[in-house]
């Protein structure tokens, strides 16, 4: 238990993250399993709580969906609720034309945009407006 809140102490976990942390530092299985029963029965682990936040903090630094939902299954965050969390961001296209507005529609961009995780179609559409090119 000491341990699992240690590791809470420095950044959020899921079950699945934090159960590695305990396996890396050589803690048992079963004492694994009680610790993190623990730590969810005090609120201290929270899968929902961490994709929501996850999620919010990652499209304020200009991540696309793909690179989002990536980086929440990697931390063990199940599928719906992967879904749940994007479908409480802004709309893709509208982080998108945030990010066009502020650097311009060129093909830097666009590929800054594809590098962060939004899709290809979303950035074309939005940066097509400009009539200046396409990608692909």
């Amino acid at each position: 238990m000491e341990r699992a809140v240690r590791a809470l102490r420095h950044r959020d976990h899921t079950v699945a993250s934090l159960d590695a942390v305990l396996a890396r530092a050589g803690v048992a299985e079963g004492e694994r399993e009680r610790a993190i029963e623990q730590v969810r029965a005090l609120g201290y682990v929270d899968d929902s709580r961490f994709a929501f936040r996850r999620a919010e903090s990652l499209a304020e630094r200009g991540a696309g969906d793909l690179k989002i939902e990536r980086d929440l299954e990697r931390h063990g965050v199940s599928s719906e609720l992967v879904a749940a969390a994007l479908s409480s961001l802004d709309p893709e296209q509208a982080r998108v034309q945030r990010i066009v507005a502020r650097r311009e529609a060129t093909p830097a961009t666009a590929r800054l945009l594809l590098s962060r995780g939004f899709s290809a179609d979303v950035v074309e559409a939005v940066v097509a407006d400009s009539d200046t090119w396409r990608i692909g």
